[in-house]
């Protein structure tokens, strides 16, 4: 849960920082940049807090299949992170328009 909280105040902040003239690319950028943090972090963490090296016999000495399994965690944890990131930058455009 410390991770979310983290990675959602970095989201809120990527999402004032970009400049709206990036538009999509800017969005999609950020939401990479912030995935990638994500999934980083989940990797060097192991698995349930074990060793890498212990979290790698879980996965029989198979770096792919860990770091595919950490992909998949980050990816079921991003929705709130970009959600977030998605509000700032509408509300930030929305202001821009009036």
């Amino acid at each position: 849960m410390t991770l979310i909280s983290f990675i959602s105040v970095l989201a809120l902040v990527v999402g004032f920082i970009i400049p709206l003239r990036w538009g999509v690319f800017g969005f999609l950028g950020g939401a990479l940049l912030l995935f990638v943090v994500q999934a980083g972090i989940n990797t060097s963490m192991g698995f349930e807090g074990t060793s890498i090296e212990e979290s790698l016999l879980l996965f029989n000495g198979s770096y792919a299949s860990y770091i595919g399994f950490n992909l998949q965690i980050t990816y079921r944890a991003f929705a709130i992170p970009l959600l977030l990131l998605g509000a700032v930058m509408v509300y930030r455009h929305s202001l821009r328009r009036d």
